[in-house]
C-alpha cells in the first residue's frame, strides 16, 4: 500500500495544475480493493469507483452491441438516476455519440496526444451551461504522459498502473541485542 501511495503521489505532483486530477482505476488486487483505493487517497488521488454498481462505464463492445447509445443512456437513467454515465472514447465519432447521449464523463482511451487535443477542442465547443461532461483521459499513462496530457486541462486522468504495478516499499526489521 506504501507503494501505491507513493506512486499516487508522484503522479499528483507531477502534473499540479490546479485543474486535473489522478484517479484510480479498479484493476486491484482481489480483496485488496478497499485498501488500495485507501493508498490512492493517501497518496493524494482521487477513487474512479469502487465496484460496477456506482458508475456505469460504457466501453467500446458495449458500444457496438447498442443500435442508439442515446437511447440506451436514457433508459437506463430512468431506472438508475443517481448513478452517473461514463463513455469510453476512441475517436471523434464516438466523441460525437457521447455527446449526443449526455455521458456525465467522456473518456479518451488510448488516445494520441494529437487526437486527445482534438476531442477535447470539440467536447469544450460542443458544452453548454445545461451540459458540460467531465473529461477523462485514459489508457497507458504514464508520469511522462501524464504531465504531457496535463496541459489540456482535463478533469481528470485515470491511471491503471498506481494500483496494479506499484512498486512495493522494501522494509527490514534488524533485531539489535546489546
Amino acid at each position: 500500500m506504501s507503494g501505491i501511495a507513493t506512486i499516487t503521489n508522484q503522479f499528483v505532483t507531477s502534473i499540479d495544475n490546479g485543474k486535473t486530477k489522478i484517479y484510480d482505476t479498479r484493476k486491484t488486487i482481489p480483496g485488496y480493493r478497499e485498501l488500495a483505493k485507501y493508498a490512492v487517497r493517501c497518496g493524494g488521488g482521487t477513487n474512479h469507483r469502487i465496484g460496477l454498481y456506482d458508475m456505469v462505464l460504457i466501453k467500446d463492445n458495449h458500444i457496438k452491441l447498442t443500435k442508439d447509445l442515446t437511447t440506451a443512456i436514457a433508459e437506463f437513467r430512468k431506472r438508475y438516476r443517481k448513478i452517473p454515465v461514463e463513455v469510453e472514447c476512441e475517436n471523434i465519432k464516438e466523441v460525437k455519440q457521447a455527446l449526443d447521449a449526455k455521458a456525465d464523463i467522456i473518456m479518451l482511451d488510448n488516445t494520441s496526444f494529437k487526437n486527445t487535443k482534438e476531442m477535447i477542442d470539440l467536447i469544450r465547443k460542443s458544452s453548454a451551461k445545461k451540459y458540460s461532461p467531465e473529461i477523462e483521459i485514459s489508457g497507458g499513462v504514464n508520469l511522462e504522459t501524464a504531465k504531457k496530457f496535463s496541459k489540456l486541462d482535463a478533469e481528470r486522468i485515470s491511471v491503471g498502473m498506481i494500483t496494479h504495478s506499484s512498486p512495493a516499499l522494501d522494509l527490514t526489521l534488524e533485531i539489535t541485542i546489546k
